[in-house]
């Protein structure tokens, strides 16, 4: 208080009603309710002790799980734009259906449409057909790939397929499948992965064509629908997406273990240049080729005069559009 207050500290102590002992003290610094409390409940505090450590573990476990959920759904690391190394002929009228490389600077394809589906190996550098085989003009030809120096092809809108001797196309022979349809094939070399149009991803015994596994594939937890033809790629499976109202461009980079898509490939970018150079009768993206022991890669489409071998970049920039909408279309009925 500041100088001239009335009240001043008093400085003299009252003298000590009784000498204090050690027990006093004890007796006066816990409260008389506290002290009772722990005698009779004495032999609950081992059992409370207990039951806060199983809480306490159980917390933790919900919080492990929950992080690895996130974990699982953070495994996009990096999507990835194109850069075209080279530009080949394609033929025009060619409707994509499987394509794969064949060594040599050959490919593959098997193309659709009623009337004018059929399997070929064509020269990439000219565009040049140098075998080809004409399918019955009630089969529409889909997904190809090659197996022990055979390919195997699937039809749309039945479990029919064809395997195909890769030096002559004349002797072949003809399978059933267990998937709804036919859309993809591809193989790791042991087993066959196949789509059907919808976000299952199939993987198939070559041997009998029995389906050994079903994945749904998903992306951030959403289905991926639409998968189309397929690619085996440095332990990937690489799907094109199907979409008709409007283009979605996209390559999904599946993991074969959990069905997973770990990143995208945007190749917008391609149909921008046929538009650009006066090409509009053309189709979606759709054809995926390795070269494995050059590690090329080559895409193209439905109708598209076009073959690319195209080149990897991660994207750099971050995208002002959500993946989900250009690459993961709502499921379409046929």
């Amino acid at each position: 208080m500041a100088s001239g207050g009335k009240r001043r500290k008093n400085t003299q102590q009252a003298p000590p009603k009784h000498k204090s002992t050690l027990k006093d003290s004890i007796t006066t610094s816990t409260p008389p309710s506290i002290h009772t409390f722990i005698k009779k409940h004495i032999f609950f505090i081992p059992l409370i002790i207990m039951m806060l450590l199983i809480v306490a573990f159980f917390l933790l476990s919900i919080s492990s799980n929950t992080f690895r959920a996130i974990e699982s759904h953070s495994t996009i690391k990096q999507n990835y734009v194109i850069e075209v190394v080279n530009e080949f002929p394609h033929d025009p009228g060619a409707f994509t259906q499987g394509l794969l490389y064949g060594g040599n600077d050959t490919l593959y394809e098997s193309t659709g449409l009623y009337h004018q589906s059929s399997v070929r190996r064509v020269d990439i550098r000219s565009g040049e057909i140098l075998a080809f085989h004409k399918m019955d003009s009630t089969y529409f030809g889909e997904g190809l790939t090659l197996f022990n120096d055979r390919l195997y092809q699937v039809t749309w809108l039945k479990k029919i397929g064809f395997i195909y001797d890769r030096n002559d196309f004349s002797k072949f022979q003809r399978f059933t499948h267990q998937m709804e349809d036919g859309w993809g094939l591809a193989t790791d070399g042991k087993f066959l992965f196949g789509t059907d149009g919808s976000s299952t991803l199939y993987h198939i015994d070559p041997l009998n064509m029995k389906v050994l596994q079903k994945q749904v594939v998903t992306y951030n937890g959403h289905e991926v629908h639409n998968l189309n033809e397929l690619e085996y790629i440095n332990d990937e499976v690489w799907a094109n997406v199907l979409q008709v109202s409007y283009p979605t461009d996209c390559i999904a980079r599946i993991s074969p273990k959990d069905g997973v898509v770990r990143e995208w490939i945007l190749l917008h970018s391609l149909r921008k240049g046929l538009l650009a150079a006066g090409r509009n009768n053309f189709d979606v993206l759709n054809g995926i080729a390795w070269d494995r022991e050059k590690n090329r890669i080559f895409v193209t489409g439905k109708l598209w005069p076009k073959l690319y071998e195209i080149k990897l970049h991660p994207v750099r920039k971050q995208l002002h559009v959500n993946i989900k909408d250009i690459c993961m279309p709502g499921r379409f009925q046929f």
